[in-house]
């Protein structure tokens, strides 16, 4: 029963230690919403970051943005995106890769970075 009991509490403090040092937790990552990007990148300073593949890319981007696709983020992003202090705004086509590439940019060290989700619910310009 005390073994059972200790463990439980050696589990607990483990998952407390764990979410307190996530990226949520210390203010790297953010969720945002189109509306709140948009107002990010007309008041500048950002760098606007596309995770999907080239011929998405070329069918329509937002605006400035640079394209980084998923699978290359691990091994480009460092020398694409040098300031890990630079305000970043991730985006894909419906928000799953925007997350992965989110996270693995805060793994490697970048501290601002927002996921907008996906450009299916982007409702501004796009350029091509």
């Amino acid at each position: 029963m005390i073994k059972y009991m200790i463990l439980s509490l050696a589990v607990f403090s483990a998952a407390l230690l764990l979410t307190g040092c996530s990226a949520e937790a210390d203010g790297a990552y953010k969720k945002i919403s189109a509306s709140e990007a948009k107002e990010m990148m007309d008041k500048g300073n950002v760098t606007i970051v596309d995770v999907r593949e080239p011929s998405e890319y070329a069918g329509g981007h937002v605006p400035g943005a640079m394209l980084l696709p998923l699978g290359t983020v691990s091994s480009s992003a460092e020398k694409a995106l040098p300031d890990k202090d630079a305000v970043l705004l991730v985006y894909c086509r419906s928000g799953v890769r925007s997350l992965k590439a989110s996270r693995e940019l805060v793994s490697m060290g970048y501290k601002h970075v927002n996921d907008f989700g996906g450009i299916l619910d982007w409702p501004y310009e796009i350029e091509k």
